[in-house]
């Protein structure tokens, strides 16, 4: 599925192998996704799901092979890619002494976005967050810190959004609202999930089981 009105955006990746040292994490992954499609990201604890999602988020490089986003038939520079790359991961640090409303107003400032207070404050709404914006986000439960990791991915509207462990801090009302999340992406660009969730793994068009073929 393409997004309307919009040349597809492409991830393609050949060949991807990454090592740490001598050791390998895994070799000789090939694919390719586009916009309207989800890609999951499937292993056990260790397996490397976490690193590949960081390849295609530009936070590392590959050892040996090419990962590249290319629109329409032109290939996007990382540089260009940063500013439409929205990542929910466990490693995300907020300012805890801030509230939800001031963290996602950094955030808005930081990446050049003119969004007034209301509509922030309906990015929060949409994640769970109403009547909770004004609190600092150090009382915040975890389900609650994950649903802000949300808003601020999702505050400039990414044409890809990767998500590591998408819901491991989540009730069935969190589940729910990634399902959610995930089918309004598909109209905005592509999504990418890393997980070890067995149920997750019917969010994908396609399954990348770590040192497997794309199926």
């Amino acid at each position: 599925m393409n997004v309307t009105g919009a040349a597809p955006l492409r991830l393609v990746w050949h060949n991807v192998a990454k090592t740490y040292g001598s050791r390998p994490v895994w070799q000789h992954l090939a694919g390719e996704i586009q916009s309207g499609e989800v890609l999951v990201i499937s292993g056990p604890n260790g397996s490397g799901k976490s690193t590949l999602l960081r390849l295609f988020g530009g936070l590392e490089q590959p050892t040996v092979g090419t990962i590249e986003y290319i629109r329409g038939a032109q290939p996007l520079t990382p540089r260009a890619m940063r500013p439409q790359i929205g990542l929910v991961a466990p490693e995300m640090m907020m300012y805890r002494e801030l509230t939800a409303l001031e963290n996602l107003q950094f955030v808005a400032a930081a990446r050049g976005l003119g969004c007034s207070t209301a509509a922030l404050l309906e990015q929060l709404a949409a994640v769970g967050l109403a009547g909770r914006t004004s609190e600092p986000v150090s009382s915040y439960s975890s389900g609650m810190l994950l649903r802000l990791k949300y808003a601020l991915a999702l505050v400039h509207q990414p044409t890809v959004l990767l998500l590591d462990e998408p819901t491991a801090m989540f009730d069935e009302a969190g589940r729910a609202l990634v399902d959610t999340i995930i089918t309004a992406q598909r109209q905005r660009g592509l999504t990418i999930l890393a997980t070890n969730d067995q149920r997750e793994l019917a969010w994908g068009d396609f399954v990348l089981k770590v040192g497997s073929a794309l199926q």
